[in-house]
């Protein structure tokens, strides 16, 4: 039974203080490591980052620009170490932008899928950005779609992720794509279920993402945007003030849909992001995460 390591993200995307930047405190007082029982678990000190800027910063156009490149970094040289030792990294906290850390990382250490679940596509092109906020760009900048004249040291992570190493459930961003002219990753052949296909059989379409993945290697990792689950069930997803979209995943569907993938094989590791819990006062949501953590650990291999 490997260890499991747990990586705590203390990183807000719009370099606001709490928010996001509080969730993995808040999950972890919330039982989060007692949830991955019987698995053994190793939990080494947070993230050490510089403090929010909700400027856009000058190489990259993202807003919080030096805590970027310092989480990605850091993110991505402890999921390559835990995952080179035999252990299980799981990433909490922060944002989608995690992965411009752990997937570079693990590409270079060999072959790398990576299951996708979320309820955007995450391809925003740097230059229509609205707002600045790196967790809209992260797929895009991976495969290489947009970032070609990124500066600094997240050039270096630009085009990494080849399309057939992807699989995506969930997107549901079909209105707030169109706005900007930007497209769908079903286009050009990534593999893709949106939030109804994936709905209606998340375990079957679970499955078949894996078996995807592992045609072209025997590794994938696993990165679950909470926010591929309604708002109805899962309200602190969003941005204060901002304009949820609807539909989306039951806590039930998510559940058999990522207990599913990692009972499937293959999977080296695990990111949750996405929870805000100054939207949480009572902590309820986070007792949810915690109870959707506990059954994919049961299900993961021995």
């Amino acid at each position: 039974m490997p260890v499991i390591d747990l990586i705590a993200v203390p990183f807000d995307g719009y370099g606001r203080p709490g928010h996001q930047a509080r969730a993995a405190e808040a999950l972890r007082e919330a039982g989060l490591a007692d949830a991955l029982g019987p698995h053994p678990v190793s939990e080494a000190d947070a993230l050490a980052l510089p403090p929010g800027d909700q400027r856009r910063g000058a190489l990259t156009s993202l807003v919080n620009e030096a805590a970027l490149v310092a989480m990605t970094d850091q993110v991505g040289e402890r999921v390559a170490s835990a995952v080179m030792a035999g252990r299980f990294p799981v990433v909490y906290g922060g944002d989608c932008t995690t992965l411009l850390g752990t997937v570079p990382e693990l590409r270079r250490t060999g072959p790398l899928g990576l299951l996708f679940v979320d309820g955007h596509e995450d391809t925003m092109p740097l230059d229509v950005s609205e707002d600045g906020e790196a967790a809209n760009t992260e797929i895009g900048l991976l495969l290489g779609l947009t970032g070609r004249l990124l500066a600094g040291p997240l050039a270096a992570r630009v085009g990494v992720l080849r399309r057939e190493d992807l699989a995506v459930l969930g997107p549901r961003d079909v209105a707030w794509r169109r706005q900007f002219n930007v497209g769908t990753l079903r286009d050009p052949g990534v593999w893709f279920r949106d939030w109804q296909e994936t709905a209606a059989a998340p375990e079957q379409q679970a499955r078949a993402a894996v078996a995807h993945l592992t045609h072209g290697s025997d590794r994938w990792w696993l990165h679950v945007d909470l926010d591929v689950l309604d708002p109805l069930e899962f309200p602190p997803q969003g941005v204060p003030g901002g304009a949820d979209e609807p539909h989306g995943l039951t806590w039930t569907q998510l559940t058999g849909l990522l207990s599913a993938a990692v009972a499937a094989g293959g999977c080296v590791g695990w990111s949750v992001a996405i929870y805000d819990p100054d939207q949480d006062p009572d902590r309820s949501s986070a007792a949810d995460v915690v109870a959707l953590v506990r059954a994919v650990a049961a299900a993961l291999p021995a």
